[in-house]
């Protein structure tokens, strides 16, 4: 793809995002997309979104688990860039139906850092000692792509499907939990919805971490102190609409919920 065309992609991704509307895929109009381009592609869509007046305050690692690549038919991982406007706090109302297209929600774990990560060459080890907590999270996904028919280079384009996210009020400390072994159970009006554990994702969120630092580091990206960073779901995305009532317990770390309308 050439510069122009990308800066028209980004562009018109940032205008779905604002219309509330789909874009039919980018790798059925442009057989040459590259994993490459979709990046320049949803770099010039955050741009667009910094221009507007929002912050960036974090990244999100994607389709981390067997669970969700198996149910998006994208098989690795992928990352993008969170926004304060994303942000939401712990028992505050999610307007998705104001906000976002075609939400689904997923429950991980969050690091908030304290110092920053810069690869190649991040280790598990430097991930830990560059965390200050862990936190339970809700990420709601949102795709700018026709109903969800998404290639890797999709994916990547739209910013790594970023809708919204919400964190609990519980901080640990990442060397006092397992990160790899601890529990997850996701409810959704009530009901219990589905279980994972810290290994889907990747072997261990903190995998995931390392992973995302190593890839931007061969972007000349580095993580910074103070950001927050979503590892990536342990369980399969759920559809959720206005009136649903969600919330996720990570072991040894705590809850998250959140009440969408």
């Amino acid at each position: 793809m050439d510069q122009q065309q990308i800066m028209a992609c980004g562009d018109e991704l940032f205008e779905a995002m604002l219309q509330r509307h789909t874009l039919r895929p980018f790798t059925e109009r442009f057989s040459d997309i590259s994993i490459e381009d979709a990046y320049h592609i949803s770099l010039r869509m955050v741009e667009r979104r910094v221009e507007a007046g929002e912050k960036i305050i974090g990244k999100k690692i994607g389709v981390t688990s067997k669970a969700v690549q198996n149910m998006l038919n994208v098989h690795q991982p992928d990352f993008g860039y969170l926004t304060d406007k994303m942000a939401y706090n712990q028992g505050e109302e999610m307007p998705i139906s104001e906000r976002l297209i075609q939400p689904r929600a997923e429950g991980e774990i969050a690091f908030i850092l304290k110092k920053d990560l810069m690869g190649p060459g991040v280790t598990n080890a430097d991930v830990l000692a560059a965390t200050e907590c862990v936190m339970p999270c809700f990420e709601i996904v949102d795709s700018r792509i026709e109903n969800w028919q998404i290639k890797i280079q999709d994916t990547v384009a739209d910013n790594a499907s970023c809708g919204l996210f919400v964190l609990g009020d519980s901080a640990v400390d990442p060397r006092k939990v397992d990160l790899a072994t601890c529990g997850m159970v996701v409810e959704k009006n009530g009901a219990i919805l589905s279980t994972g554990a810290g290994a889907a994702a990747l072997g261990s969120p903190v995998n995931c971490v390392a992973w995302l630092a190593n890839t931007l580091g061969s972007f000349g990206i580095g993580l910074k102190a103070g950001e927050v960073i979503l590892s990536g779901s342990l369980v399969p995305l759920e559809p959720v609409q206005a009136g649903d009532f969600m919330s996720v317990s990570i072991g040894g770390i705590g809850r998250a919920s959140v009440r969408f309308v």
